[in-house]
């Protein structure tokens, strides 16, 4: 619960830390970070969010075990799924990045990072190769519009994670390039790929398995956000599948499983737990899991976000909400 109470704290001071919301205000912290080239026009809109650099630790170099192998594991745990050619398929647990938030690997030769934003319930995958150098990225404690700012060790420079693109420093305005991977549950993974890979339990002190952020997509507002809701009554942390700058809520996919529109197909299917509802992760409420592809069946990039990050980083973004 320390993480989670760090970001409760973090509310109190949000007016102070708004006060002082100027690039030079971080400088003590980030020495070695251009704050000159940026592409944030208001900085109060920068918070800290409790932990200070690195105090949520990202990791490099996880370890795998084979899905037979794994026991702790609950069925309807959620799950980032990693395919690509070459390489075994890959499951990354949400239990780890819960508390990890970003893991720097290495698969089918291809430099990539899983990052979830749980504030956000954000899990996108990127490649790390950016202007011929490979990246490292960390968790810099810093949180845009309740998005998670990355920032990597080469340059320093800070990344938004929700849309993959340096906003301070020497890379400002560089984009990652986002992997098409997925969100779904234990039981799914294995069911495919019975001798899978999933990354094996970090060696750090947490209670993983445990939602350290209890009942928040039940919540009305998300924490250190004071932007606008989304439009067309769609709650605040509602979920949607953000494909782009296009926007489908999942609970139009529960009444429609499968729907092909806008040149694409989303199919959901239930027994994925939230990972943001009860204490135990693998006792959340069944939100089902999401494929996106195209006309060709290839898997496409994609995001499942609450509504109100969707709305902020795509102010004018398409709201498909059917008939």
């Amino acid at each position: 619960m320390r993480h989670f109470r760090l970001i409760l704290a973090a509310v109190i001071s949000v007016t102070s830390s708004a006060v002082m919301a100027d690039p030079m205000f971080w400088k003590h912290e980030w020495p070695d970070t251009d704050f000159s080239t940026t592409s944030v026009d208001n900085w109060v809109e920068i918070l800290s969010g409790g932990p200070p650099k690195d105090g949520i630790p990202a990791l490099s170099d996880p370890q795998f075990i084979r899905a037979s192998q794994e026991t702790r594991i609950e069925g309807t745990e959620p799950v980032v799924t990693v395919e690509m050619p070459g390489a075994e398929p890959r499951a990354y647990p949400l239990r780890y990045l819960t508390w990890h938030e970003i893991v720097n690997d290495t698969v089918g030769g291809v430099p990539i990072a899983v990052t979830f934003c749980p504030l956000c319930n954000s899990a996108m995958t990127f490649d790390r190769r950016v202007k011929g150098q490979t990246l490292t990225l960390g968790v810099s404690g810093k949180l845009r519009n309740s998005d998670m700012i990355m920032y990597d060790r080469e340059t320093q420079s800070w990344w938004q994670q929700a849309i993959g693109e340096a906003i301070v420093g020497d890379l400002t305005g560089t984009a990652l390039t986002a992997l098409p991977t997925w969100l779904e549950s234990w039981d799914q993974f294995r069911a495919r790929h019975p001798e899978g890979l999933v990354m094996a339990e970090p060696a750090y002190n947490r209670r993983y398995g445990q939602n350290p952020y209890r009942s928040y997509d039940s919540s009305h507002r998300p924490f250190l956000y004071s932007g606008e809701l989304p439009p067309h009554g769609v709650p605040a942390l509602a979920r949607v599948v953000r494909v782009d700058n296009r926007a489908w809520p999942l609970e139009r996919l529960r009444k429609t499983p499968n729907i092909t529109e806008a040149g694409l197909t989303l199919r959901w299917k239930p027994g994925q737990a939230s990972a943001l509802d009860s204490t135990v992760i693998g006792q959340g409420r069944d939100v089902g899991s999401i494929r996106v592809q195209d006309g060709q069946g290839r898997d496409l990039p994609h995001d499942v976000m609450f509504a109100f990050a969707f709305h902020a980083f795509w102010p004018e973004g398409v709201w498909m909400m059917g008939k």
